[in-house]
């Protein structure tokens, strides 16, 4: 049986849905002051944007593209005790468009980190196993980076800052020999971006290229996995649509899952049960502008479904999306419902 000492796990992470205004205004409930914010616009074809307390306020990010970082004042403009606050622009806050927020806890703006060759500024909750961190390249093969977690991170997630290249992701199920990209719909790549070597619990490699180039600056998001609240994995598909069940501990509140293949379908699909619950048909994508449930510009006619459960979760209605077929791998991230209550508390949801 498998326990958590994660209290409750809204501390940690939320999902917050919202309505944009076109003017200003402060978005609350979601249980934390976040120091990751990430949005996306449910009714129309917005970027994702990601904001983070290290770079600070109106410094987005988007993750369906390789632009460089850009400063935008009426995006959004404060971190809150309970929220955070957005000005007019539309990406955050088009008038009557329904938006999703997923927000993560770290440990607010951030402090020197002198572990590793590299130095760093870094945000972390040890708790929640969540850090940002960021750094400026040496251009120097291998160089590490602390990371602060005091767990080895599962999945790394680094954007350049100052150039327009592909978001390199670090997950542990392809291994250190391996990449991905969050803004395409590309399989694992051998890439020599983690320096051929595992990360530890107090730093994480790099190589050359586009994870650390001379003088560049570079935001990374680090996950370490925590029971009965955050699992990294793969799973491998049956083709069918009674699909394969992934068992994470508890009852997932933010499913994104990665088809390892290469092809049209192959996308970040972002479940998560505050837009809909239990059976999820309706995803949005981490590598794509496109709205809710829509792909190709027009309405999809077959949906991606999981199902979200007490325990983990079950693709439905196989399709492309789920890995085009029998033996195909997908990789996930999930963050979860924990029960309150820690020293010996099953992690199993209500």
């Amino acid at each position: 049986m498998a326990y958590t000492t994660i209290n409750k796990s809204t501390d940690y992470f939320n999902t917050k849905i919202y309505t944009g205004n076109g003017g200003t205004q402060s978005i609350t409930g979601v249980g934390h002051q976040p120091d990751m914010v990430w949005t996306k616009s449910r009714g129309n074809s917005n970027n994702n944007n990601i904001y983070d307390a290290v770079r600070g306020a109106t410094k987005r990010v988007f993750t369906n593209s390789t632009s460089s970082e850009s400063t935008v004042s009426n995006t959004l403009t404060s971190f809150d005790s309970d929220g955070f606050s957005l000005g007019s622009q539309d990406n955050v806050n088009a008038s009557g468009i329904t938006m999703a927020s997923w927000n993560w806890k770290a440990g607010g703006a951030g402090s020197a980190n002198t572990a590793g060759s590299i130095n760093s500024t870094v945000s972390v909750s040890t708790t929640g196993g969540f850090s940002i961190v960021k750094y400026t390249g040496n251009g120097s093969n291998p160089s590490t980076v602390g990371h602060g977690l005091g767990a080895v991170p599962k999945m790394i997630i680094i954007k350049n800052l100052d150039q327009g290249t592909d978001w390199q992701v670090y997950h542990a199920s392809t291994g250190n020999t391996k990449g991905l990209l969050l803004n395409t719909t590309a399989a694992a790549f051998t890439s020599s971006f983690w320096g051929n070597t595992t990360p530890t619990n107090s730093v994480f490699t790099l190589g050359v290229g586009d994870v650390n180039t001379n003088n560049i600056n570079y935001i990374a998001y680090c996950f370490a996995e925590k029971t009965g609240y955050s699992k990294f994995g793969k799973l491998i598909s049956n083709g069918l649509d009674d699909n394969t069940f992934t068992y994470t501990g508890f009852a997932p509140k933010l499913v994104i899952l990665k088809p390892n293949v290469t092809d049209g379908w192959s996308h970040w699909y972002m479940f998560d049960t505050a837009r809909d619950t239990n059976l999820n048909d309706k995803p949005l994508y981490a590598n794509l502008n496109t709205q809710e449930a829509y792909y190709g510009g027009s309405p999809a006619t077959d949906y991606a479904q999981m199902d979200i459960l007490s325990n983990g979760f079950k693709i439905r209605r196989d399709g492309n999306w789920g890995g085009g077929g029998s033996g195909k791998e997908l990789l996930y991230m999930a963050f979860g419902q924990s029960l309150v209550g820690s020293n010996g508390v099953t992690a199993k949801a209500r």
